[in-house]
């Protein structure tokens, strides 16, 4: 007889747990360049609130703040992070050692000026030729961050993993893809791939470009994930509420001009920024995706810790829900 009652009050009492189970928080990080500073100095104000971050996805810039965030790195560090790289030399692949040669070969590239405009011979097809840019010494250093993160050096396991996912744009498909799980250096290198600009990572069949190019803000992809309430930092200055094509004729042509007279982006977009609960847009209008001077930086991850105190209040009734 005890057994059974004592079973019925265990029962009860996951029952009872269950049901005042605070709600799951995500976090949506867009887009946006060197703008992705102005997320560091949200993060701060959300961390100074003391809001629990129980999933996030990212998008381009945003997926390297969220993908660092998920393993361990905070505010402080970020933004330590932001201030102290050369992005210039760490974006386009640059050798500063061969910055004073006009024209320099070495290991089978060639460099002007200390930037590689010329690969190896059989690296065209791997990386299909979409791109200036390998991203090679970016990739090598978020896997080293990746490597090097808190979750895996701790010793007393106080930080435990966010569940995170990162959008990416498959070219042949010109479809969504999200990536999680293993290789989150890849994963992060994919989703900021800008076409034109940096060669896509290949993997098995997908051809995999930034994934502002179909989902900039994805709202929808850390609700699927399980988030009850969203906090969303958007980088975008640019609304299209409006957005009509004007070349819809060229429809009929199919591929690339296909999406970009639909831009499902955008529709998407729109979808996404109005089912966010916190919706978080700093003003940015003086500072664009290659702002990376130093000043710069400074002054958006100000600008971030200003956006994110005019929610002050919004926080804190977040706060208090998840006390509940």
């Amino acid at each position: 007889m005890k057994r059974l009652f004592f079973t019925y009050i265990l029962f009860f009492a996951v029952v009872l747990s269950t049901m005042a189970q605070r709600p799951k928080i995500g976090l949506v990080l867009g887009g946006g360049g060197a703008k992705g500073a102005t997320e560091v100095g949200v993060l701060h104000e959300i961390e100074h609130a003391g809001i629990p971050i129980d999933y996030i996805a990212g998008t381009s810039i945003g997926s390297i703040v969220g993908g660092l965030y998920s393993v361990g790195y905070r505010a402080d560090d970020l933004d330590t992070l932001f201030r102290s790289q050369d992005w210039l030399a760490l974006l386009t692949d640059r050798d500063k050692t061969l910055s004073k040669r006009i024209i320099k070969e070495e290991d089978g590239i060639t460099y002007l000026f200390g930037f590689p405009i010329r690969k190896r011979k059989n690296e065209g097809k791997k990386t299909h030729g979409l791109g200036v840019l390998h991203g090679d010494k970016v990739y090598n250093f978020l896997d080293s961050l990746v490597a090097n993160a808190p979750l895996y050096k701790q010793k007393n396991r106080t930080i435990t993993p966010i569940p995170f996912r990162c959008v990416a744009f498959d070219m042949k498909q010109q479809a969504q893809v999200l990536l999680s799980g293993d290789s989150l250096a890849r994963n992060m290198r994919a989703s900021m791939a800008i076409p034109g600009a940096f060669k896509p990572v290949v993997s098995d069949s997908l051809v995999l470009f930034d994934g502002g190019m179909i989902n900039n803000l994805p709202v929808d992809v850390v609700r699927e994930m399980g988030a009850d309430i969203v906090i969303a930092v958007d980088l975008t200055q640019t609304k299209h509420d409006d957005f009509s094509a004007p070349l819809s004729f060229l429809k009929g042509l199919g591929g690339i001009v296909k999406w970009l007279v639909e831009r499902p982006d955008i529709v998407k977009y729109n979808e996404n920024r109005k089912q966010a609960d916190i919706y978080i847009n700093p003003n940015l209008n003086d500072y664009g995706v290659t702002s990376f001077s130093s000043e710069a930086i400074a002054d958006m991850i100000k600008i971030g810790r200003q956006a994110g105190q005019a929610h002050y209040s919004d926080f804190m009734q977040l706060k208090n829900k998840c006390k509940k």
